[in-house]
């Protein structure tokens, strides 16, 4: 049974219901009649008035030089950037019995690089200098894409 055709046998049976109780069907129950006259309307249009959606062919073309991206919006996004010597964990009561001069224990050993991070995500190693009285760090070792990737899944 189609929609149209079980809309008009629900109209239908709904009239029918409010005449079998004597009552009038408009006045009573408007469903009855509102679901008659959509099913009528609904099968008074012919297939032939529906006209199908025209949508433009996609293409396949790339890197063609006129639809390039414009990366420089994407330079002047800000980052996080970290440099992490090692990690300790400590229990509260030892944290709060350091003083100046104590020593934290570090889980590296002295003269490992350390792990420069943007954003949480390890992009290289290196190792600390000092430039005109400033610390910096010297890039020993940078993360392949491929590598930092991987280790995103």
């Amino acid at each position: 049974m189609s929609e149209n055709e079980d809309l008009s046998a629900w109209g239908d049976a709904l009239a029918e219901q409010a005449d079998s109780e004597g009552e009038d069907a408009s006045a009573e129950d408007p469903w009855g009649d509102a679901l008659s006259e959509q099913a009528d309307a609904e099968a008074a249009v012919e297939p032939d008035d529906v006209s199908s959606a025209a949508f433009d062919q996609l293409s396949s073309e790339r890197g063609d030089g006129k639809n390039k991206v414009d990366l420089d919006v994407l330079l002047d996004i800000p980052v996080t950037l970290q440099l992490e010597i090692g990690r300790a964990k400590v229990s509260i009561r030892n944290l709060l019995s350091y003083t100046q001069g104590s020593v934290v224990e570090m889980d590296r050993l002295a003269g490992e690089p350390l792990d420069l991070l943007v954003n949480g995500t390890l992009i290289a190693h290196g190792e600390v200098v000092v430039i005109n009285d400033k610390f910096g760090v010297r890039l020993t070792d940078v993360v392949s894409p491929q590598d930092r990737i991987k280790k995103l899944k």
